[in-house]
Order: C-alpha cells, then sequence, then structure tokens
C-alpha cells in the first residue's frame, strides 16, 4: 500500500531514540520529509533537526520559529515526550504536577495550536500523541504519567471533534511493553524497589502480555505511519493500543 505520504513534512518530538526515532524513520520510509526535536544538539542521520528541551520554557517558540524558517508547511505533528519520575499519589508534590503538566501538556498543547489554523486552511493535517495505555488503566507507581497523559488524551478528543470537518485528524497512540531502553530502565527500577530480581520483573511482564512478547519498535513507528498518512483520513479521536492485547477493553 502506498501510504502517500511523499512531500509531505512531520515534525517528530522525542526523537533521538526509542519509539520517537521508530517513527521518524518509518515516516521516512514512507517517503516524509522528518524533522526531529530532541535534546542532543545532534539528530539522527538522515533527518533534519531541531535541539531542543521542553523543560524549557522557551522550546515551543524555537521549535515553532525553527519550521517555519524552513519555509514548507508541516502536514503532521508527533507529540513525543519522555515519561516523568515515578512516584506514588500519596506523596507526589503540586510542584511536581506542575512541571509535569508544562512539559508533557502545556508545550505540547503550544505546539499543536500553533501549527493547527495553517493545517485547517489547506484541509490536511494529522495530529498524533503518544500517550500510554495507562490513560485506560493507570499503572501504579507512575502518578505524574497517569494524570498528565489522561489529560492530553481528553484535550486530544474534545480536538478531534472540532477539526475533523476540515480534513484535521487528531489520535493517540497507547504503547504498551515495546523493546525500548525506556523499557528496560522501566524494569530495572522495579526490579529496585522490590524483592525481585530485573530477569524476575522481565519474565512476569511477558508473561501478561498475550502475545508472548515485547513489541517492536519498528512495529510501533509503522502504526504511527499509516494514522499520519493520507489513507487514514477516516479514523479520528481514537485511542490506539499497540500492546500485544495486554489492556482489556473492548
Amino acid at each position: 500500500m502506498d501510504l502517500q505520504l511523499d512531500n509531505k513534512t512531520a515534525l517528530v518530538l522525542g526523537a533521538s531514540k526509542g519509539l520517537g526515532l521508530a517513527m521518524a524513520q518509518s515516516l521516512a520510509d514512507e517517503g516524509a520529509r522528518v524533522i526531529t526535536v530532541a535534546r542532543a544538539s545532534q539528530g539522527p542521520q538522515g533527518f533534519d533537526h531541531i535541539s531542543a528541551d521542553l523543560d524549557d520554557p522557551q522550546a515551543p517558540a524555537a521549535i515553532i520559529a525553527a519550521v517555519r524558517a524552513g519555509g514548507r508547511p508541516l502536514d503532521i505533528l508527533v507529540l513525543n515526550s519522555g515519561g516523568p519520575p515515578r512516584g506514588t499519589a500519596a506523596a507526589t508534590s503540586p510542584a511536581d504536577f506542575a512541571a509535569a503538566f508544562d512539559r508533557m501538556f502545556h508545550a505540547q498543547v503550544a505546539l499543536v495550536q500553533a501549527f493547527l489554523s495553517d493545517m485547517r486552511a489547506r484541509r490536511f493535517g494529522r495530529i498524533l500523541a503518544v500517550a500510554s495505555t495507562s490513560v485506560i488503566a493507570p499503572i501504579p507507581g507512575l502518578v505524574l504519567s497517569n494524570a498528565v497523559r489522561a489529560a492530553l488524551a481528553s484535550w486530544c478528543k474534545t480536538l478531534a471533534g472540532e477539526v475533523a470537518v476540515d480534513g484535521v485528524t487528531v489520535n493517540l497512540l497507547l504503547p504498551g511493553q515495546i523493546a525500548t531502553d525506556q523499557l528496560a530502565g522501566l524494569h530495572t527500577a522495579m526490579a529496585e524497589s522490590s524483592a525481585m530480581t530485573p530477569d524476575q520483573v522481565r519474565a512476569r511482564a511477558l508473561a501478561a502480555i498475550p502475545a508472548g512478547r515485547f513489541g517492536d519498535p519498528a512495529e510501533f513507528g509503522d502504526v504511527a505511519a499509516f494514522l499520519a498518512s493520507p489513507r487514514a483520513g477516516f479514523i479520528t479521536g481514537c485511542a490506539i493500543k499497540v500492546d500485544g492485547g495486554q489492556t482489556v477493553t473492548l
């Protein structure tokens, strides 16, 4: 299937590694011109790159200016941010929540709003937000991620209904346990806070996945590329699980 992404321009946040890099690669493989955003001063080979840290309040404005300076309208915006620190609901402070919301909600909303008018005027746009299956089933010990990603999911669902008539789709991707460095780090942290070894944590995690394996980042990237394509124009306001069947919903 030709995804018709030739000559489309995509901006992918958090694209130096992991799921962000996988999405950038899948989009590029289908012909899109991809601009990566990450903290690193140099991005992955083969992509235009913007160095920015969403913990910096000035980052959204800098990203917007850099994209516009490139002279090509943005067709695809992929929102993707690293997870905040672990923590419990009882012990996480309001300041911790404020910092997480600034990076994972406010900054990403600002980027969408900056490019949305042009997408609507051209009657084509694709907005993808990488959240987590925690928006369906909160994950113990990850209260910041659970709360902020749920807020972004609700905002995206609301936006989807507002802009669908203009040819702009808004969807969420909900990754489960996909084999990235971030997942390995999470398993290590879980082992350190329990009486289990990392191998035991990994085995327990695998046992909970009906597919019997962790996901491949490339599989996740390919789902993103399809949703970002003109082929997926009738899919909007959806939360697409990519989790091997782990999260139980109808």
